[in-house]
Formats: structure tokens, sequence, C-alpha cells
């Protein structure tokens, strides 16, 4: 079934992510926390955005947004950038401490890439890649980051809040 081919590839990645991430714990003190792994994780899903889309992404308040990304400020994992066009704004974007951290999960990734790419044909990998961009692209509408932008937001406020 379909459904299980795809809670089996996420639940290896994901166990895959925290063996990596426990193993790096008992070496040195853990310094995330799970609410603030899951909000980098989603901060860096969002691109660059600024404290009040992270805050519409996660469905919290604007308080306590800003809570969650002080402690990731102060922890060396995200910066504030000055938004170019408006100084009023600033966005959120991971720091090279990130991206370390994050490097377990896309390391394994890459891994097995190169062994589908070993496993299947260049065509069959050109359909899969194909089937996984409709699939995150048209399929998983509740997940279109441009909702969560400014503009998202204002468009999404003004046709009723519908979804």
């Amino acid at each position: 079934m379909f459904s299980d081919a795809i809670f089996g590839l996420y639940d290896k990645f994901r166990i895959y992510f925290y063996m990596q991430v426990f193993a790096k714990f008992e070496k040195r003190e853990a310094s995330l926390t799970t609410v603030e792994s899951y909000s980098i994780e989603c901060i860096k899903a969002l691109g660059e955005p600024t404290v009040q889309e992270f805050a519409i992404m996660m469905g919290i308040s604007a308080p306590n947004a800003a809570y969650k990304v002080n402690a990731l400020i102060q922890k060396g994992y995200i910066e504030k950038i000055q938004d170019e066009n408006d100084h009023r704004e600033f966005h959120l974007r991971p720091t090279k401490k990130f991206w370390d951290y994050y490097e377990v999960s896309f390391r394994y990734v890459k891994k097995v890439e190169e062994r589908c790419k070993k496993r299947f044909t260049k065509e069959e990998m050109e359909k899969l890649e194909e089937m996984i961009h409709i699939i995150t692209t048209e399929l998983m509408p509740e997940l279109d980051t441009a909702k969560f932008t400014k503009e998202g937001v204002e468009r999404h406020i003004s046709i009723g809040a519908e979804d």
C-alpha cells in the first residue's frame, strides 16, 4: 500500500536523523530542546521568514514565536537579517551552527540518493524526482510555504481564511 511505503520512508529518514543526533548528545550536552529543533527546521523550510511568518506557520502567538526565536538566536542557530527594502522588518536566517547540525540529515539523504542512482535507471530517477515534485508542490497544499509570507497571509486573510 502506498501510504505504508511513504510512512516507511519517512520513518527511516527520521530514525536515522534521531540516531545521529542522540549519538552526539552522548558526547556533549544537548544544546536544543525538542521544540527548538522543530522550530529551527520550520524556519529553514520557510526560507528566511519574519517572526510573524514563523508564528503563523507554527500556529502560535507572535510573543511565543519571538520567545522561541530569541532562544535560537542566543544559542547561535539563527540570526536576524534586516530586510533590504523595508528596514523595519527582519528575516530569520539559519547560521553555520545550524547547518552543521542539519548536515546529519543532508548527508544521509545524499547517501540514499547515490544508492538510488546505482539501483535505478536515469529514466526511473527522473520519474521519481518528477513524482516527488508533484507530491510536494501540488498534493500538499497545506504546506505551501507561500501562504506564510506577508503577502500570502494578507491574501489568506482577505479570502476569509477558508482553509
